[in-house]
């Protein structure tokens, strides 16, 4: 591909190609900018062939950036940056915080921590609007498909992001008040127990169950750990609880005492390019100040 003149990237190429970079389809990117998929792919094009070269590899996956897509991106992330920065800066000192800010967790820390810790942050910034992901898969701050991500680990996180540690979860084994107290005295081993094997199977708590009781087949298999909570609090069985969500769990009963070697970090994650904006800043400073798991 051979530019016939020199073609001068714009601001609104720079947001299309971004948008492609981190939806990795036309559909995605579409979704991102607010726009059709075959004009995503129009402009592409155009882009393209003004550059006189290739900017996404073609595949089954989606478009994959080439190494000069990737160069680009970068100057056009902080260029992102820069611009809501400015945007920042307009506002009067005494002025609301506003604006959205997404957020992604996982379930037990979405219903746990963040949800009970959310009518404060309302009432402090009435015009934040929080989108709130709870999955297992980790979204990706660097794509900028989240703001900020509260996330349980056992290590530190990548250093390309600003971090900071909450606290550690410890875990309990608990049965519901609706189990009968002469078989919740039954020995671990003896439970029927309710654990996340195939959706999770490094999570802290199946890892610790496996080696402590290795002879235990669980009786009942869920997808998350909110739904451990559920089933044991309807009696179904037993099952390993975050003893931070038992403030608000009075119908789970421990019956052990916190787990020797089941423990995860909670860290508090953002991008650095994004994490000074007003808006994120806020809620950030917010968990940071707010979510105690320990």
């Amino acid at each position: 591909m051979i530019a016939k003149t020199q073609y001068k990237l714009s601001a609104t190429d720079l947001e299309l190609l971004l948008a492609l970079v981190r939806g990795g389809t036309l559909a995605q990117a579409g979704t991102r900018l607010g726009a059709d998929a075959s004009t995503v792919f129009r402009a592409v094009q155009r882009i393209e062939k003004g550059l006189g070269q290739r900017l996404f590899e073609r595949s089954r996956q989606g478009y994959l950036p080439t190494d000069a897509m990737h160069a680009i991106a970068l100057h056009a992330e902080r260029i992102e940056a820069e611009l809501e920065a400015a945007r920042a800066t307009t506002l009067r000192a005494g002025e609301e915080v506003s604006g959205r800010v997404r957020l992604t967790t996982v379930d037990a820390v979405l219903r746990g921590l963040v949800l009970p810790c959310l009518p404060a942050l309302a009432a402090r910034h009435p015009l934040l609007q929080l989108e709130l992901h709870a999955t297992n898969e980790l979204m990706s701050l660097s794509r900028r498909d989240a703001d900020l991500a509260l996330r349980a680990t056992a290590g530190k996180p990548p250093d390309h992001l600003i971090g900071r540690l909450l606290g550690h979860m410890d875990f309990v084994v608990c049965a519901g008040k609706a189990m009968p107290a002469a078989l919740r005295k039954r020995p671990l081993a003896q439970q029927d127990w309710i654990a996340p094997d195939e959706a999770m199977p490094q999570h802290p708590s199946v890892v610790w169950r496996r080696k402590a009781l290795p002879k235990v087949i669980p009786r009942h298999l869920v997808d998350c750990i909110t739904s451990v909570v559920d089933a044991v609090r309807s009696g179904l069985g037993v099952g390993a609880v975050p003893v931070f969500m038992l403030p608000q769990e009075p119908q789970l009963v421990p019956i052990s005492e916190p787990l020797e070697g089941c423990v995860s970090e909670l860290w508090l994650l953002a991008h650095p390019e994004s994490r000074h904006l007003r808006r994120i800043a806020a809620v950030y400073e917010h968990f940071a100040t707010h979510i105690r798991p320990s």
